[in-house]
């Protein structure tokens, strides 16, 4: 019988020291051992995750998110891994549950929880840019009341064999952030091991609460994005972004810059900046510095 201390969860942390205590400690109720690979923070969260009792990998330098989860990926000794945000909070019961739906449903991809918003709201990855046009039906995604076959989950909490994320080749070691788990569902939905949903998990989610927002990065955040679009829109064989996209977010930073209206500025020119770069052929490595 498969046990959730078969699991090895990886957070991937940067700048997360006002959420990572938090997280070892309900991942450690759990069940799961915890990995946590700090990404260079300049906080404390490296100390607050040693002090809590979690086995900690230091990068060196901020990887990302995906590349992050590579790099704690080759310290699993478990047969699964559990990928988690560090602002995500399983239930005691989260993680047996999602390895017993993967030992029932061994054809699956990945097994990924129900995520619970803070207001309450049961949150089901609505769509993808990587997923046909007819399953893009954000206002009529249903939560599941069972397990269930969806094409993408959310990067937030998941379980997976650490044989079959390593078969495929892990996280697309190009991208820094965003698209990386759409991207990885879709290696999996290549090779027919669809991700699976199971609602009797419950993870408990605050969005965008692992690291301290500032100007500097939500101008990087959007950069990415943009830059991400573009280059997984390529690697599967989709229409790039549109020359209207980059023109539209370059008339709307102007716009905004005009105002002095700082937040949409920043947001609208690194959505911009990050389109021309992918545009010009630079890499999203190379702006972080790890080419």
């Amino acid at each position: 019988m498969t046990r959730s201390s078969d699991v090895t969860a990886i957070v991937v942390a940067y700048n997360s020291a006002g959420v990572i205590e938090g997280c070892i400690a309900a991942l450690a109720a759990a069940g799961a051992h915890v990995l946590v690979v700090d990404n260079a923070s300049s906080d404390a969260t490296a100390d607050i995750a040693r002090a809590a009792g979690a086995e900690l990998v230091s990068s060196g330098r901020n990887e990302g998110y995906g590349r992050g989860n590579n790099v704690g990926m080759a310290h699993v000794r478990t047969r699964y891994a559990l990928v988690c945000n560090p602002d995500a909070r399983p239930d005691p019961s989260a993680v047996s549950a999602l390895v017993a739906a993967a030992a029932r449903y061994p054809e699956a991809g990945l097994v990924a929880p129900l995520i619970v918003e803070p207001d309450g709201r049961r949150f089901v990855q609505p769509r993808s840019l990587l997923s046909p046009a007819h399953l893009n039906q954000a206002r009529s995604v249903l939560v599941p009341e069972g397990p269930a076959s969806i094409p993408f989950v959310s990067g937030a909490c998941f379980l997976i064999e650490k044989a079959l994320f390593d078969g495929i080749g892990g996280f697309d070691p190009d991208i820094f952030l965003y698209y990386e788990d759409d991207d990885l569902c879709r290696r999996l939905m290549d090779i027919r091991r669809a991700p699976l949903i199971e609602p009797a998990a419950i993870v408990r989610h605050v969005r965008g609460s692992s690291s301290k927002p500032t100007p500097e990065g939500r101008f990087r955040a959007r950069w990415h994005v943009a830059w991400s679009e573009g280059h997984v829109r390529r690697k599967h064989g989709l229409p790039p972004p549109g020359l209207g996209k980059l023109g539209w977010n370059a008339l709307r930073w102007g716009l905004n810059a005009a105002l002095f209206r700082s937040n949409d500025r920043i947001r609208y020119g690194g959505a911009a900046a990050g389109a021309l770069a992918w545009r010009r052929g630079e890499t999203a490595l190379a702006r972080e510095g790890l080419e």
